[in-house]
């Protein structure tokens, strides 16, 4: 049976994922900062008749958390068949490039960059042991320099000094990782599930949970054939599902 570890996955998005995943006969790791609520979602899950679920305590921001995590995962497998870095902050609805306090800018750097990248490194070496790894990055389409220097873009006035810079970096990190493991069975993707109803944004979105985990989830199914190092969006490439950088 695959597996698959998601961070920030007890609600929204990534818990859809997980369940999207057990369907699709996965091992799922769900990953949740707090323990208890993770607790909570894999009993929903197995309320749904899901047995392959439990949870893993996971702070991506936090490195004692990751190698704690990395430890607890590794007396359950040898193997990590997929990784998908999920979690992810805002850091605020209103973010001025002339006035975000620098802390905030860190803060969210924190889990969306610096997090993503010491999840992958802690948990690489049990990747490297599935015939077909895959790590999936979600990011956003506000994570595009070309798109936010475009004013023809439908959300070209959506500006932020810590969110959007942060996916930014993100996105420039998984092509970085692809690069190095273009030789391997690897597929590396940075993957954004478009403008979602969820907790995240107010649930202002028009997307549904459901689509948005199945974009993650396309991601992470890829066979050998499928590409890598590319930035997946059907928000803002409809018709190619690929979004400039």
């Amino acid at each position: 049976m695959k597996t698959v570890l998601i961070t920030g996955a007890n609600r929204s998005i990534g818990f859809e994922a997980a369940r999207q995943l057990l369907q699709n006969g996965y091992y799922v790791y769900l990953g949740s900062r707090d323990l208890a609520k993770g607790q909570q979602a894999v009993d929903q899950l197995k309320a749904e008749g899901f047995a392959q679920v439990e949870p893993i305590e996971i702070d991506v921001a936090d490195g004692a958390s990751i190698a704690a995590a990395r430890a607890a995962l590794g007396q359950k497998t040898p193997v990590l068949d997929v990784l998908i870095n999920n979690a992810g902050i805002l850091g605020g609805m209103e973010q001025p490039a002339t006035s975000t306090s620098l802390s905030t800018i860190k803060e969210v750097f924190d889990t969306n960059v610096f997090g993503v990248i010491a999840v992958t490194q802690a948990f690489i070496d049990l990747l490297r042991q599935s015939p077909a790894p895959r790590i999936v990055n979600v990011t956003s389409g506000l994570g595009s320099l070309t798109l936010h220097n475009d004013p023809s873009w439908k959300y070209y006035a959506v500006k932020g000094a810590a969110y959007q810079p942060s996916k930014a970096a993100l996105n420039a990190y998984t092509i970085m990782l692809a690069y190095e493991l273009r030789d391997t069975p690897f597929k590396v993707n940075a993957v954004d599930p478009g403008y979602t109803a969820t907790d995240f944004n107010h649930h202002s979105g028009p997307g549904s949970v459901q689509d948005a985990a199945a974009c993650l989830v396309k991601a992470a199914l890829l066979g050998p054939d499928g590409p890598t190092s590319q930035f997946f969006s059907d928000d803002n490439a409809p018709e190619t599902g690929i979004s400039p950088w």
